[in-house]
């Protein structure tokens, strides 16, 4: 999912706020994206990670932690382990998934290959555990190892799962925690954690950062079938990609016979013909399932919402409120 198109972007301002300790992210980045012996494991990881991404995880271990009262140097460390974990699970998403684009430019696994990309982002996942362990506090490195295995099972999870259409949102909300939530949720609780503060804040942050990812990775699911060019979205993308989403699992559960045979061809088996995706938006319709989704990434943007105002105001923490709300700005 993309954040774009506002005139005034909270993860932008985010950015500027944070200017100084971004760029010593970026510096340490392509420090430890370095190696002597391999020259293409920078040149992969290169291609992705100054891709024109908008930082955004690592933005928010770094706005946490300022917003904790944290001045030491390791939520630097923090976000860069983050970005490095992120940028990993891309690298191998794209093999899985067997991707030809990434933010708009070929992926890694087309200019290189399989092999390269894989290798390239387990040793990604090297460094973002050297990184942790560098800050010497026990708690971040169970946190964020934690988060990479939840990252692991929910991506093998989605493959089980992909194209079943017995597949319940419990499955599917478990595949997001795992695909997106535990990343933020992650990268927030550092944040508190390496500031030393309080546990109901610590809660608190966690709290925002799985509620946030849950309704970011919602709304890029609901923009698939309810997009359009303003909203930076193709329409239709997961479901020539069968691609078994919230929308779509509302509408099976609510289907009749007929309908349920049609989403049995073009989702379990692939058969997809000129019109089909125009009908499945019409069934999605038809049963509520698109408005259903978009209320469902609404309650989860509210619960984000509620967890950070419940911390001490501050200009951070107003603007990690209004991320929040410009998340979920596109379906509103």
């Amino acid at each position: 999912m993309s954040l774009d198109d506002a005139t005034q972007k909270p993860h932008e301002r985010l950015a500027a706020l944070l200017a100084g300790d971004l760029d010593e992210v970026n510096a340490l980045i392509r420090a430890r994206m370095a190696s002597k012996h391999a020259p293409r494991i920078p040149e992969v990881t290169a291609h992705l990670v100054e891709a024109g991404g908008k930082r955004l995880r690592p933005l928010l271990t770094l706005a946490t932690a300022r917003m904790c009262g944290y001045d030491g140097p390791y939520h630097v460390y923090l976000a860069a382990t983050v970005e490095f974990i992120h940028t990993a699970t891309l690298l191998h998403d794209d093999v899985v998934d067997e991707s030809k684009k990434r933010r708009g430019r070929p992926t890694a696994n087309l200019l290189w290959d399989n092999k390269s990309s894989v290798l390239v982002g387990d040793y990604l996942f090297a460094r973002s555990f050297q990184l942790m362990t560098e800050t010497g506090n026990l708690r971040v490195l169970r946190i964020l190892s934690d988060a990479a295995a939840t990252i692991a099972e929910g991506e093998v999870l989605q493959l089980t799962a992909a194209q079943d259409l017995s597949t319940t949102e419990a499955i599917y909300l478990q595949v997001v925690r795992g695909k997106t939530a535990a990343l933020f949720s992650a990268a927030t609780e550092v944040g508190g954690v390496i500031a030393g503060r309080p546990e109901e804040e610590v809660k608190a942050l966690f709290d925002y950062g799985d509620a946030l990812g849950i309704a970011f990775q919602i709304v890029d699911d609901l923009l698939d079938y309810w997009g359009s060019d303003a909203t930076g979205k193709n329409v239709g993308d997961d479901f020539r990609e069968r691609k078994l989403t919230l929308p779509l699992i509302k509408a099976f559960a609510a289907a009749d016979d007929e309908e349920k045979a049609f989403w049995k061809r073009v989702i379990e088996k692939g058969d997809q013909r000129d019109g089909d995706l125009e009908h499945a938006i019409a069934l999605l319709n038809k049963h509520g399932a698109l408005e259903a989704t978009r209320q469902e990434a609404l309650a989860w943007a509210a619960r984000a919402k509620a967890a950070m105002e419940s911390l001490p105001q501050s200009e951070l923490r107003d603007l990690l409120i209004d991320l929040n709300d410009y998340v979920v700005s596109r379906v509103n």
